[in-house]
């Protein structure tokens, strides 16, 4: 069978791979100049290329639609593409989270593993080519056009990628050419993402990090739908950094109106909180406020959440009322923000919504539409949190596309 893969990223690379070794005559269309341009950004450009979480950890993370992607990881679990890239020459290592990295720390090296896989199972890589429309007839692909070409083949994967960092060729075509074909397209926004904020003090702050705080998200009802333990980011127009993006993975789509908590001292209860605030009070009752509390916080947001608690930082701590600490340990066990919107998609490390798995064969990643159109990767109506989960989902579908070409033509 002649088989075109749309789009040369993660899922695309391992569809090819896949299908090539169960015999097939492949050929990757890529528009970049080079395979896999998302992959070198990823984790922060030292490429977070899964999580050695076990299947049970793996689904934990997974968002929108996990039952979806069963059998895409039970074919290719993270054990497999750990496997395939170490057989390819490159060392891998496990950090925190159970979060997996090259151990050059370069997400060059997986790259280079990855195209010398392609190429040696005997792949056709078109780079700088854009596909203009897939041909069908009799309800089956027959081809692909570029531009005025046309070129038959008897199957296609589409693996175009989402929204998302359209820098790197993610510019919605596969979402286009799945929708002229038929397929329902669920609304595409961000997930991963920023998120903007009502309070203009963040501004202020750009460029704070937050380490070892608790953030909490509610939805637009009040209903908690996230609290974890980990790092947050200040920036010019809200926050960022893992606790956030990940919290935006559940308010994707409703993000304004949401409100998020920071408990800045999630170490000490509120009476321990209170204790330690009297004795620094006491201790610097002739300094003013800020000045007494100076070692709490860093100074920039010690000033925001006094005045946050109805705090003039200048009075005198030696004044400082019951009631005044019962504010302050309020505020720096609660600091509100309020959600204005998320980050553009283009600003989202994945895209929320695409290609609806309800017309997608789970066991096959064929579409129930169109005969022998497989789909993989991002361009699914599903995601998860951070930490190597959306490139797991990428390796799975991909691989089990890839797999799933049938011998003959339908």
């Amino acid at each position: 069978m002649r088989v075109a893969v749309i789009g040369g990223g993660a899922a695309g690379q391992l569809a090819a791979i896949k299908a090539a070794e169960n015999g097939h005559t492949v050929t990757i269309f890529e528009q970049n100049e080079k395979l896999g341009k998302k992959l070198f950004i990823t984790g922060k450009g030292r490429c977070n290329l899964t999580n050695a979480a076990d299947r049970e950890g793996f689904f934990r993370h997974v968002v929108k639609n996990p039952r979806f992607l069963y059998s895409a990881y039970a074919h290719f679990d993270s054990a497999a593409i750990m496997q395939l890239v170490e057989s390819a020459g490159v060392s891998l290592k496990v950090e925190r989270g159970q979060r997996v990295f090259p151990a050059s720390d370069h997400s060059s090296d997986i790259l280079k593993a990855l195209e010398k896989t392609v190429r040696s199972r005997g792949v056709d890589v078109r780079l700088r080519t854009r596909v203009s429309g897939i041909l069908t007839n009799g309800g089956s692909v027959s081809g692909v056009q570029i531009g005025q070409t046309v070129e038959p083949f008897d199957a296609v994967i589409l693996a175009t990628g989402g929204l998302s960092y359209p820098s790197t060729g993610s510019t919605g075509d596969g979402f286009r050419f799945a929708e002229k074909l038929g397929h329902t397209i669920e609304p595409l926004t961000g997930s991963l993402v920023p998120l903007e904020m009502e309070e203009t003090w963040c501004a202020e702050l750009s460029g704070l990090t937050l380490k070892n705080v608790t953030l909490t998200a509610y939805n637009r009802k009040g209903k908690e739908v996230y609290s974890d333990l980990g790092e947050m980011l200040f920036t010019h127009f809200g926050v960022s950094g893992p606790l956030v993006l990940s919290a935006s993975a559940l308010l994707a789509g409703e993000a304004d109106g949401a409100l998020l908590s920071i408990d800045l001292k999630p170490g000490l209860s509120e009476e321990q909180l209170d204790a330690r605030l009297l004795r620094d009070l006491a201790a610097n009752a002739k300094k003013s406020f800020g000045g007494a509390l100076y070692g709490l916080l860093p100074q920039r947001l010690l000033g925001v959440v006094l005045d946050a608690a109805g705090i003039d930082g200048a009075a005198q701590a030696g004044n400082c009322t019951k009631a005044q600490r019962k504010a302050l340990v309020e505020t720096l066990k609660g600091l509100k923000l309020h959600v204005t919107g998320a980050r553009p998609v283009a600003e989202a490390i994945v895209t929320r919504g695409g290609v609806s798995v309800r017309e997608v064969n789970p066991s096959t990643m064929e579409s129930k539409k169109i005969g022998n159109l497989f789909f993989a990767g991002e361009i699914l109506d599903t995601d998860a949190f951070t930490g190597g989960f959306n490139l797991q989902i990428a390796w799975s579908t991909g691989a089990l596309a890839g797999s799933s070409i049938p011998t003959e033509v339908k």
